[in-house]
């Protein structure tokens, strides 16, 4: 099957882009690398595309808002002209119970996605590894990570789940997605630290308002129903020093 995938370029998209060739399908990469504009629609062309995996996100000063209400209405558009017949989307766990900052932008994308014509499958997943080594401040020799309980997961793991679901019919909302042990971010990121041979102190910094709430009250972390995947960080740091 001809799967098209947004954000090819990206932490997920890399990955599943690499899976999907793999599992013999013909990809089509929707990035600005490949001529791909998905906030503008330029170069969007979904002729004989089957199915399209969303892992797109903003960059640069774009708010998570703006980027996912129009790039989710320009991909449905091109989808529906074009007969795609699956529409696979990546969200996060929570973000329709903390909806704040980006997770609001994800909380509108999976609204935008439900209520269109297209056939779809939302895929909600736990915060990655690589999230505790990306979301946090270096200061000198601390690092400052925010107060955040989760249960994060590999990016790999994330991507073969997607090609998995796309290869399929639409399923509506799929199990949430999760690894194999609830953590704070802050432990995650001392891991990361020892693993790199780095010797900082890891300071915890509860973030204000309700999104930091959230974070911290285990609002984003799976439900008793969700899918627990491999590999475990200490797995994951094994394998990334191979």
């Amino acid at each position: 099957m001809r799967i098209g995938v947004a954000g090819a370029t990206g932490t997920v998209g890399a990955h599943v882009v690499r899976y999907a060739e793999a599992a013999g399908h013909d990809v089509l990469r929707l990035s600005r690398s490949n001529g791909v504009d998905l906030l503008t629609g330029t170069g969007l062309d979904l002729d004989g595309v089957d199915a399209v995996i969303d892992v797109s996100g903003p960059r640069g000063g774009t708010s998570s808002k703006k980027f996912f209400a129009s790039v989710t209405e320009r991909l449905l558009s091109a989808e529906a002209r074009a007969g795609v017949s699956h529409h696979v989307v990546l969200s996060i766990v929570g973000a329709a119970k903390a909806p704040f900052g980006y997770y609001a932008g994800k909380a509108l994308q999976e609204k935008l996605v439900a209520e269109a014509g297209v056939p779809w499958t939302i895929l909600r997943a736990t915060q990655f590894f690589e999230f505790a080594e990306q979301n946090v401040k270096k200061i000198g020799r601390l690092t400052i990570a925010p107060t955040m309980l989760s249960q994060p997961l590999a990016a790999t793991a994330v991507a073969d789940v997607l090609v998995g679901l796309a290869e399929g019919d639409a399923a509506g909302v799929a199990a949430d997605l999760a690894g194999p042990e609830v953590m704070r971010i802050a432990d995650a990121a001392k891991a990361i630290a020892r693993a790199k041979g780095e010797h900082r102190r890891v300071v915890e910094v509860p973030l204000p308002g309700g999104f930091g709430r959230a974070l911290r009250d285990g609002s984003i972390l799976p439900s008793a129903q969700a899918k627990i995947v491999g590999p475990s960080l200490e797995q994951w740091l094994a394998e990334s020093r191979r």
